[in-house]
């Protein structure tokens, strides 16, 4: 795995306060023994822990040099990647993610996880901010972003976390947002960019077209390509 240099720790950090519920959460994200499973912002290694439980192979990126010590020594079998998740190079085989994503930063960890279908990501069940996962689970009304990533995956709010769960304890609460990839997507990863251009182009031409579900979107888009 290919980084740049490490940077200051991330604001907007919340770290999961039980180990109960980080299972539960590992558990719900269907993790199997042997996949090969990252773990962004790994904190305190709360989840890192339950991962290594199931029994996957587990890469723990985490930007605290502290935390980053502490979690060598407490999860030696845990691949402990020193760097700021937003410059790393995901891996080339087949992988999921389950992390606890700094909220500052989840939208840019998103794009990164989620824009190019051709990143061989399985799944991904991440904690961020409820209103944040509330708006990219969402059918109706759609926004670009969301068309774009559910051509590919299967968005969807799984879980509620109330503030206290973590610390320091947020004024918001937070949700487990669940991106799942199709058995067949709506649109060929060849198309990701064109496809992209096409929503982005949509939205700010018309009006309505927060009215249209991600099917509707890779209908139109069919009809497009096949007129060109």
């Amino acid at each position: 795995m290919s980084v740049q240099p490490r940077s200051t720790r991330p604001s907007g950090r919340h770290l999961l306060r039980s180990s109960s519920l980080a299972t539960e959460i590992v558990r719900d994200a269907g993790v199997g023994a042997g996949d090969l499973v990252v773990d962004v912002g790994a904190g305190s290694g709360m989840l890192t822990r339950a991962l290594l439980a199931a029994g996957a192979r587990v890469r723990a990126i985490e930007p605290d040099r502290t935390h980053a010590r502490r979690l060598r020594r407490a999860c030696p079998e845990a691949e402990v990647v020193e760097a700021d998740a937003r410059f790393v190079h995901w891996p080339r085989e087949p992988f999921r993610v389950v992390a606890n994503l700094p909220f500052a930063l989840a939208a840019d960890l998103c794009r990164s996880l989620l824009d190019d279908p051709h990143v061989p990501l399985v799944a991904a069940d991440l904690i961020v901010e409820w209103d944040f996962a509330a708006k990219r689970a969402r059918l109706w009304p759609s926004t670009a972003q969301t068309v774009v990533w559910s051509a590919w995956y299967e968005l969807a709010v799984v879980r509620r976390l109330p503030p206290a769960v973590v610390a320091p304890r947020p004024s918001v609460a937070g949700a487990v947002l669940r991106a799942r990839r199709r058995a067949v997507p709506l649109v060929a990863a060849s198309d990701a960019e064109r496809f992209e251009r096409f929503v982005r182009d949509g939205f700010r031409r018309d009006r309505h077209a927060c009215e249209l579900d991600p099917h509707a979107w890779a209908v139109r888009f069919g009809s497009y390509r096949a007129r060109r």
